[in-house]
């Protein structure tokens, strides 16, 4: 390990790209503790665990993504969910308007500034929409608990209406977002990995240390009496973290090869003689997509609903929406299935690559070239799929269940759980690939020691 480690730093290009990433990391967690001008922090920590009370609550799922700037209600508390939530819709409007397919396969470099610019438009308007809400719950926390806001702030009215503080708290906060949102889009540029999925990670990754200190605090080390988590329920924890690990790794690594015979053709004036390959077809094509999604669609309509009080109709529905319960589960569980199948269907390009094996003269034992070939690998795309997405969807759930069954702290059972844990190990997976493929072009021995005895 230290010798790869030295390998990846010996490569200039490559030093400068992971030194680049590692510091617009830092300056996210710098964020992550600035304040909204006007807020008092150590109230508001207080007042989130008085709100999110002991069961699983969205707030605190939320407050993971963010890195723990949620609660305290900083620059950077809304995260890049704005920006995840606008991606989905401009990729489903994509695939139902024909009109935006044609431009941007007639014009990919063209296509992809407008998919960019649109995006970061629907960045801004839903990152307005939910810091005026968060504004909006924030005054309603302070006019039954005094203190949160500052009174200079509150005290500056225009018919009744504190217009200075939701000012100064809209700006920050959407300000935090679209700064999130470029260093995002930087490190996916200029540096290494996928700058969104790395900010969610690090989010993910920084609630670890309260983690542990919460799970030493319920063991009751200090004292004769039994704590309210058992050494054999952290021992069932730890066997679900081992399993969700290993079965991630599985998941996204594993792929179904189709054997490819080449048959003999003429290049200039000599014979090619034919030879075999395969096509290496991904059990779970979309990667850990699917749960960043499915997590970001459920928390946008529940996170309105509980800024609006459960006292409304929206929030009495949208209460069902909560991380923990059946509702929940079912939604989550059907938008894995469908983001699986959509990010498939819109990156899995079957009869591009019918065409590209017609012209090379490759062809699948038993197939025909052309249309049968496209149409046997939708179909075996769309069976590994199912079997892909089965088997994510399992592993996001099940310690949520096992939490619940065994009576374990939301936040231990949501960090655990598979929806923080999947996200954590894919971006890994994904940003180690990267490495790997640096080292790779300059003929240095892979990273990742296992993939490199595969890959010869």
């Amino acid at each position: 390990m230290v010798d790869a480690i030295r390998r990846v730093f010996s490569i200039p290009e490559l030093r400068v790209k992971i030194l680049y990433t590692l510091i617009l990391l830092a300056v996210c967690r710098v964020g992550a503790y600035i304040s909204v001008p006007g807020i008092n922090a150590d109230v508001a920590i207080t007042l989130f665990k008085y709100a999110t009370g002991g069961g699983q609550n969205l707030f605190q799922l939320v407050d993971i993504f963010s890195g723990g700037a949620f609660a305290q209600m900083t620059v950077f508390a809304l995260g890049v969910m704005p920006y995840i939530s606008a991606s989905i819709i401009l990729q489903i409007l994509i695939t139902v308007i024909p009109s935006l397919q044609r431009e941007i396969r007639e014009s990919p470099d063209n296509g992809k500034r407008k998919l960019s610019k649109w995006t970061r438009f629907g960045t801004l308007f839903l990152a307005i929409l939910q810091s005026a809400m968060y504004a909006k719950y924030a005054v309603q926390m302070n006019q039954s608990n005094p203190g949160i806001v500052l009174s200079q702030l509150m005290d500056f009215q225009i018919f009744g209406f504190s217009w200075l503080f939701y000012l100064v708290f809209i700006f920050t906060m959407t300000g935090g977002t679209l700064l999130l949102m470029w260093i995002g889009e930087q490190i996916t540029e200029k540096g290494i990995g996928n700058g969104i999925s790395l900010i969610i990670a690090l989010g993910i990754l920084s609630s670890l240390p309260t983690t542990i200190g919460s799970i030493i605090n319920q063991l009751n080390l200090n004292s004769q009496e039994v704590g309210q988590l058992s050494f054999a329920t952290l021992v069932v924890l730890a066997a679900l973290f081992v399993f969700i690990i290993v079965g991630t790794i599985l998941v996204i690594q594993g792929q179904r090869r189709i054997p490819l015979q080449y048959a003999r053709r003429i290049v200039g004036r000599h014979e090619v003689q034919g030879g075999n390959s395969h096509i290496p077809l991904k059990i779970n094509y979309a990667g850990v997509i699917p749960v960043i999604f499915a997590a970001s669609v459920l928390m946008f309509p529940a996170t309105i609903g509980q800024f609006i009080g459960k006292n409304t109709w929206i929030g009495q529905v949208t209460s069902y929406l909560s991380p923990g319960t059946w509702v929940y589960m079912f939604f989550y569980v059907t938008l894995i299935f469908f983001f699986t199948y959509f990010w498939t269907a819109t990156q899995f390009k079957p009869e591009q690559i019918a065409s590209d094996m017609k012209k090379n003269g490759a062809f699948i034992p038993g197939i025909r070239q052309g249309k049968p070939t496209q149409d046997f690998l939708e179909q075996t795309m769309s069976r590994i799929t199912l079997a892909g997405a089965l088997f994510l969807a399992i592993i996001a759930i099940l310690p949520t269940l096992v939490g619940r069954l065994m009576g374990v702290d939301a936040r231990i059972s949501q960090f655990f759980g598979g929806t923080s844990l999947l996200i954590l190990v894919g971006v890994i997976l994904d940003t180690m690939k990267q490495i790997e493929s640096h080292l790779l072009m300059k003929r240095y021995d892979g990273f990742m020691k296992r993939g490199r005895l595969r890959g010869r």
